[in-house]
């Protein structure tokens, strides 16, 4: 399977072959990192029609939409009805794996002082409850004060970055996934409505609608999950996967998506992808960037630019500079690209932003 065809069904599936007045949890099936403020809001705007600043907020405080630290620990925006699946239900049981999903500096506390992953986790989980019990909402260093007070010293090393000591990174933001916290739109941590939750191999199933073809590799890596923990889960939809070979070599997808990917929809208009958009995750980079320098400079650790799409094919980079009420965007072209294809996305990212005015300058 060629590699433009493998990205036409990926980008079908993310909502971006064309625009359209989708609601907003059908905009966030696939879950929008929101790592960088305001990132999954342009990623939403991307696939819904007419989504102002004004109307996402809302729909964060009034749940129609949900930000929260799902999988990897990260935030994310995400349809309601997903959280727990994408939070709950992938939180490790046995030790190993748990350890190996909240990372080495949650190992290393634990076995220093006699305590289990899953114990650890448990304490900080039951603190983040009760420090937001009562309907309390609190920003992150509201919550992580309200912790040191909740929370034994041995799990509160010292950061550097913050000057102050307080539980360990992975293991509060996981502790927020076990508690059902939630942000909202003030970016302040409340209880969200706990609901069921489902049986974790449907997120192999959703991975596969997203990023498939796609390796066991791929999906443990995107989830965070140890690989043991991750093969679990594959080997229980193992029947309904064929083997798909992309660009050399072997990957999977559900069979019933098999035909759509021999047919992908077509692609229309112009993005403005920002940085972490759910399209420019790791699964899709090899193939969106073949050339590994392109690659390293689209994808940096830390601020990244955006990716311009243009009928769903990369066709730049791009910035964006508030000066005042206008955004000023910045775009490297890759290929030839005419301004009013951009000029439009770019007015929206102003919008969005808080602007109502954008040039767009060519790099």
């Amino acid at each position: 399977m060629k590699a433009d065809q493998v990205l036409a069904f990926r980008l079908g599936r993310s909502g971006l072959a064309a625009r359209r007045g989708a609601t907003l949890a059908d905009a966030a099936a696939c879950p929008a990192s929101d790592f960088a403020r305001d990132s999954a809001l342009l990623a939403l705007a991307a696939r819904a029609d007419d989504l102002s600043r004004e109307t996402y907020e809302s729909a964060v405080d009034a749940a129609e939409l949900v930000v929260a630290h799902v999988v990897r620990g990260a935030i994310h925006a995400l349809a309601p009805g997903d959280e727990a699946l994408f939070g709950r239900a992938l939180l490790a049981r046995a030790d190993d794996e748990l350890g190996a999903q909240l990372g080495r500096q949650v190992q290393r506390l634990a076995a220093e002082h006699g305590l289990t992953p899953t114990a650890a986790l448990g304490e900080v989980a039951a603190a983040t409850k009760g420090a937001l019990a009562g309907g309390r909402a609190l920003d992150k260093n509201a919550l992580h004060e309200e912790l040191r007070g909740r929370v034994r010293a041995e799990l509160m090393p010292w950061c550097r970055s913050c000057g102050s000591h307080h539980v360990a990174p992975m293991l509060w933001r996981y502790a927020t996934v076990r508690a059902g916290a939630r942000l909202d739109s003030e970016r302040r941590y409340t209880i969200g409505r706990s609901g069921r939750t489902p049986a974790a191999r449907e997120a192999v199933r959703r991975f596969l609608g997203f990023y498939g073809p796609a390796t066991l590799g791929e999906f443990a890596e995107w989830a965070g999950l140890a690989r043991s923990h991750a093969r679990r889960l594959w080997d229980e939809v193992d029947a309904e996967l064929a083997e798909v070979p992309v660009v050399g070599r072997k990957g999977w997808l559900l069979e019933r998506d098999v035909a759509e990917l021999e047919s992908p929809p077509a692609a229309n208009g112009a993005r403005l992808l920002p940085p972490g958009d759910p399209y420019l995750q790791k699964p899709n980079r090899p193939l969106l960037a073949p050339d590994p320098a392109l690659r390293k400079r689209l994808f940096r650790p830390v601020a990244s630019p955006g990716a311009v799409l243009v009928e769903g094919r990369l066709a730049g980079l791009w910035r964006a500079k508030m000066k005042g009420r206008r955004a000023e965007i910045t775009v490297e072209p890759l290929r030839r690209l005419r301004r009013a294809e951009v000029e439009e996305e770019a007015l929206r990212v102003a919008r969005l932003r808080g602007g109502d005015d954008a040039a767009v300058v060519f790099a």
